[in-house]
């Protein structure tokens, strides 16, 4: 199985939902109602399953709202920063976010796999 192939099952089993339902374009918040305690569960599946430790505020991007209101004065390039901040996601995937922010939380699934990647790659 792939890194996409394990969360997805994991994804499916903790919030009981098909997992035909779970892509990797697929938004955790927005498409399938992720809660808190769901995002605490698949932390600790992740760390489990791939052996990795999960950092909660990397891997769901729970800090991303801060960094984008608040990036401080020294920071002239909000791409770059938040690249950064997230090494693991992409060049394109940061563009996409910051073009979408006023749709609501961003995670998407592949976020996750890509962060697990990282996460591997580096141990």
């Amino acid at each position: 199985m792939t890194v996409f192939e394990k969360i997805q099952a994991t994804l499916a089993d903790i919030l009981d939902v098909d997992e035909e339902r779970i892509g990797s374009e697929t938004y955790l918040f927005r498409d399938l109602d992720v809660e808190s305690i769901d995002l605490l569960e698949l932390a600790v599946s992740l760390s489990s399953e791939f052996n990795i430790d999960v950092n909660d505020d990397e891997v769901f991007l729970k800090t991303l709202r801060v960094y984008l209101s608040e990036p401080g004065d020294h920071v002239t390039d909000t791409r770059a920063y938040l690249m950064e901040k997230y090494p693991y996601l992409t060049a394109s995937r940061v563009d996409e976010i910051l073009a979408d922010q006023d749709g609501g939380p961003v995670l998407k699934v592949k976020d996750i796999a890509d962060y697990v990647s990282w996460r591997s790659d580096a141990a």
